[in-house]
């Protein structure tokens, strides 16, 4: 099976001065698209023809626009359902006190949960203990059911940084992580989709997470429990993913909760999630939601 052809390397969906939306590949090859927009540096993107990462049809027009606002490569009506990976590091079980799984644990989040590079992680007023967890996001570009893991990386259009973040009462209160993972938000993704040509072997891509200028994850993927092929197939058994499908691969350990004290994410907190070949920078501000209402007969903090 061939390869998904495109014809960008690095794709970037984005909001330019007019106020459309556009999609493109960044001039400079070597520009770090978040942390750009986050310092204000201005980034020039040679415009495609469709804003869309399926399309295949798309060609450059030509023309280059600056990026005023850089949004998820995907929309939220494309990426459908978003498949997540839990426990997939061991120093992330130990540190959790889970054994290794003997297969992949699946968990999701809703679509509406998606959201931009840098726009803000809103935090819900109910909720102390937000956490983040930096994951290699890997889009799936063709409709993929029921293939091995030889087959698998061949149906991966490309790789994203996503932030896995989560809401520790509310996940751990129940027996699914579904709810506290999938708040409005709880799922930026971005800021360049890399073409899976320019990264062959995505388990050498390094990763990190800095909160407030401190080192808080940083692993290279190479340690993951099961690969991205492994669990492209294991997702595909006897169930279409469409093309689009988003899949976060798991965090490593380092989570603000598994510290003494726990550090969580508070008001206007810095936090940069990094993963190299290309892929950026997250540099979602964190903001606290406090118009929110929670009724669970005292579970939760008063608002």
């Amino acid at each position: 099976m061939s390869a998904i052809e495109r014809v960008w390397t690095r794709f970037v969906r984005f909001v330019s001065d007019d106020g459309n939306v556009y999609a493109g590949e960044p001039v400079d090859p070597e520009v770090d698209v978040g942390l750009a927009c986050k310092q204000g540096t201005p980034v020039l993107a040679r415009v495609l023809s469709s804003s869309s990462a399926l399309d295949a049809e798309a060609k450059f027009t030509g023309q280059e626009l600056p990026v005023h606002k850089i949004l998820a490569p995907l929309s939220a009506d494309e990426v459908g359902t978003i498949r997540c990976i839990g426990v997939n590091y061991t120093d992330h079980g130990a540190e959790l006190n889970f054994a290794v799984p003997p297969v992949p644990i699946v968990f999701l989040k809703p679509n509406s949960a998606l959201n931009d590079p840098s726009a803000p992680i809103v935090v819900p007023s109910f909720v102390a203990d937000a956490d983040f967890e930096v994951e290699l996001c890997v889009v799936l570009g063709k409709e993929c059911r029921n293939v091995t893991d030889d087959e698998a990386l061949d149906y991966v259009l490309g790789y994203t940084t996503s932030n896995d973040v989560a809401a520790r009462m509310a996940q751990t209160i129940t027996t699914q992580f579904c709810h506290g993972k999938g708040f409005d938000t709880f799922a930026p993704v971005g800021p360049a989709l890399v073409h899976a040509s320019a990264i062959p072997n995505p388990q050498q891509l390094e990763m990190r997470t800095t909160l407030n200028g401190q080192e808080m994850q940083h692993v290279t993927l190479d340690s993951m429990i099961f690969p991205v092929a492994r669990i492209v197939s294991h997702l595909s058994q006897a169930t279409t993913l469409p093309a689009g499908t988003i899949i976060l691969t798991g965090t490593p350990g380092g989570i603000g909760h598994s510290r003494t004290p726990p550090v969580y994410l508070q008001h206007g907190d810095d936090l940069r999630l990094w993963i190299s070949g290309g892929l950026g920078t997250l540099t979602n501000p964190i903001v606290k939601d406090k118009s929110g209402k929670y009724f669970d007969n005292g579970l939760w903090p008063a608002n």
